[in-house]
């Protein structure tokens, strides 16, 4: 099976030298050496200032909402996503309240926030989906408008820029992901991009149970450090960012330039992004299409191909979330017209071109099968 993604792994002569350091040590978490060199070197590589690791991403979006005083509250964001969007704001006993995407970037639709808020709502929670960075400018101003706090789910942009810099310096809090099938990643962990010193103190404090020092805790918090394995790892991995990015952009290209001569398969194009790294490869597999998205998907799969719907179902079809008092029976036309239609396609460092080659080929084929 070529699956839609595999964790970037480097020779395990580089990692070596850093387990053997660790074990020499005997420091295995607590903010040690390597947590405190990665949170440097991310902070330079992404152009940020002040950041702090955490054990995964869903923590970083709970710590998020904990850090900028929402419980209990309203949370803008969005259907299209991976469940832990919206799960973190429900672990935090704040409420979702769904919005539909654009269609062309599939990010939260910012014409349509201002007509869902309630009295309760507090903050905004959307994601840069594909990479793809929201609509920030009309994002900000409607919370400036409205007192709101924006926590950007940013799992899928790590490295990626807009014309003004990183896009993880949007908002009052951005969390990224460095889960194993992200572009970058630490085993399991994530990243909170912080706006100032103060946020990061607190962040910092909350993942650690809330300590102060060791006889004073000024916070309930939990734990949601990153350990020392993880983070070596993290920097092995930093230094060959270029050339993973690089070989997911010569992949993009192929399918792209391959994929445009099949009728009835849209591919994504790239949205509000000037620097990009190349996360995923979503296609759309239109009516014109002689096969529905479900039956080129079980043919791709037949055939050894692992490709993924994502998102499919939306978070407002899982039966964590219905029935639980959110506007789950709103209409998401463009959610779930996108759903019901996309297909990302493999995508990783190591895909041979090769492979690439037979996937589109594959596809070539469906088409002229069925049509």
């Amino acid at each position: 099976m070529i699956n839609v993604t595999k964790p970037n792994l480097p020779e395990l002569s580089e990692f070596m030298p850093y387990l053997e350091e660790i074990w020499k040590s005997g420091v295995l978490t607590n903010n040690g050496r390597f947590h405190q060199e990665l949170e440097r070197a991310l902070a330079e590589y992404l152009g940020l200032n002040h950041v702090s690791l955490v054990c995964d991403a869903t923590v970083g979006l709970m710590l998020a909402q904990e850090v900028l005083g929402l419980r209990g509250s309203d949370v803008i964001t969005t259907p299209y996503s991976f469940a832990a969007t919206a799960h973190s704001i429900m672990w935090m006993a704040n409420r979702p309240i769904f919005v539909d995407i654009e269609p062309d970037s599939a990010c939260l639709d910012p014409n349509l926030i201002e007509r869902a808020l309630t009295q309760n709502t507090k903050a905004i929670m959307p994601l840069h989906c594909y990479g793809n960075t929201c609509r920030t400018d009309a994002i900000q101003q409607i919370a400036q408008r409205h007192n709101l706090k924006v926590i950007y789910d940013a799992c899928h942009s790590f490295g990626v820029t807009d014309d003004g810099g990183s896009v993880l310096r949007h908002g009052d809090i951005s969390v990224i992901s460095f889960h194993a099938t992200k572009i970058f990643n630490t085993f399991e962990g994530g990243l909170i991009v912080a706006p100032d010193e103060e946020t990061k103190i607190k962040v910092d404090r909350l993942k650690n149970f809330g300590f102060l020092n060791e006889e004073v805790v000024t916070s309930s918090g939990i734990n949601g450090k990153l350990n020392e394995v993880s983070a070596a790892f993290g920097l092995v991995q930093l230094n060959r960012m270029e050339g993973y990015i690089a070989a997911r952009a010569e992949i993009d290209r192929v399918y792209r330039a391959r994929l445009a001569a099949v009728p009835g398969v849209k591919c994504l194009e790239p949205v509000r992004q000037i620097k990009r790294n190349y996360a995923y490869f979503p296609v759309v597999v239109e009516e014109s299409f002689p096969l529905s998205r479900e039956n080129l998907y079980r043919d791709l799969r037949h055939r050894g191909i692992g490709a993924r719907r994502y998102f499919y179902p939306l978070i407002t079809d899982f039966d964590s979330v219905r029935g639980r008092g959110f506007n789950t029976d709103d209409r998401f036309t463009n959610a779930s017209a996108l759903s019901s239609r996309v297909l990302c396609l493999p995508l990783y460092p190591a895909l041979s071109l090769s492979d690439v080659e037979f996937i589109c080929d594959s596809i070539e084929q469906v088409y002229l099968k069925s049509g």
